[in-house]
């Protein structure tokens, strides 16, 4: 028969307490990657047609950053609301950047 002694009691306690950290930690999600590029607001102004785009892409709303599409320029980024209406014919003829 089995004896419960202090050494037995802090052991059986120890996998206790390992067992529900790495529950724990299991369940928790965090993003796979985290951009240095970030709107952090939009607009749904017009880019004029001069303003030679290379490309764009979408971002999603993870706070602090919101729901955008990002239009690239060269070295310039336009941060604009994805429900604007011209937005689908400014994209046509350009490459969707996935990760940026």
């Amino acid at each position: 028969m089995l004896r419960w002694n202090k050494k037995l009691c802090t052991m059986a306690a120890l996998l206790v307490l390992f067992g529900c950290i790495t529950s724990i930690s299991a369940n928790y999600r965090r993003p796979t990657r985290v951009g240095l590029l970030c709107c952090k607001q939009v607009s749904d102004v017009h880019i004029p047609r001069t303003i030679n785009l290379t490309g764009y892409q979408h971002q999603n709303a993870l706070a602090p950053c919101v729901e955008a599409i990002i239009f690239f320029s060269g070295e310039d980024k336009y941060c604009v609301d994805p429900k604007a209406r011209w937005i689908q014919r400014r994209q046509k003829g350009l490459p969707e950047f996935k990760d940026i």
